[in-house]
């Protein structure tokens, strides 16, 4: 994930779109990709929010900074603070585009920030920004509005989006298909299919293609794009998930 804003990143190390010099830096890596292949690139952006602030994942997920860490953004954020994540969003994707990316993807899953108001596990705000699923998707789909306002209309604009917190409580199934729904009204073409990580109390349930039958659900419930992953390592499995109508993009897992 590339950070919007300094408190946004995950770690120390994450990288970012919000300083003019990360232009120039990103731009050299996709001008050469696109000299040397026909690849498209995708940025990734998106807030850490409570997940900030952290260690290098190297020791441990969600590990405070022992020194120089820095204020976090949790989803009570102020009024004038979710203006501030939106603009800092925004920011992000003009450089993106200056960078030469041909795709960008919004990070809304995870126990991130954006994915922080969707969840009822996390969010507990009383006005308008909380309650129903209107309420919680109400701040990302003003984020969402904001980025679209930016990119062009000729390159996709994807979000990654939980289908399942995998814990009591939390988001379901049909409540992602809902926000798919509200997600492809507002602008955006793909949604990347994830789940958990949202709460130290859910039960993930890892196998081959978990995440399929939830692109398959989102994709043909929501009539929207999707991209899956969850231990695809094959072609014949990728080609089978396509064949089906599960998915429309696949992400291969290396394998060992």
């Amino acid at each position: 994930m590339i950070a919007v804003s300094p408190e946004g990143r995950i770690t120390p190390g994450t990288p970012g779109l919000y300083r003019d010099e990360h232009i120039g830096s990103w731009r050299r890596v996709t001008d050469r990709a696109h000299r040397e292949g026909q690849a498209l690139l995708m940025a990734q952006i998106g807030h850490a929010g409570p997940r900030g602030s952290t260690r290098p994942r190297r020791e441990g997920v969600d590990r405070p900074l022992r020194q120089g860490g820095w204020p976090v953004l949790t989803v009570s954020v102020s009024r004038e603070g979710m203006d501030g994540v939106a603009e800092a969003f925004a920011r992000a994707t003009r450089m993106a585009l200056e960078a030469g990316f041909d795709l960008l993807l919004l990070n809304l899953a995870h126990g991130y920030l954006l994915s922080s108001f969707i969840s009822p596990l996390t969010n507990g705000r009383e006005d308008e920004y909380g309650g129903s699923l209107e309420g919680r998707m109400r701040f990302p789909l003003e984020v969402l509005t904001a980025v679209r306002a930016v990119w062009p209309d000729d390159r996709p604009l994807a979000v990654s989006l939980n289908a399942t917190d995998w814990t009591r409580g939390g988001t379901q199934p049909g409540e992602a298909v809902a926000a798919a729904r509200m997600l492809s009204s507002a602008g955006c073409d793909l949604v990347r299919v994830l789940a958990g990580q949202t709460s130290s109390r859910a039960r993930p349930e890892y196998g081959r293609q978990f995440l399929v039958p939830h692109s398959d659900r989102v994709r043909n419930e929501a009539g929207i794009s999707t991209m899956v992953g969850g231990n695809l390592s094959t072609r014949d499995e990728v080609d089978t998930v396509l064949a089906a109508g599960r998915a429309d993009l696949c992400q291969v897992d290396p394998v060992g």
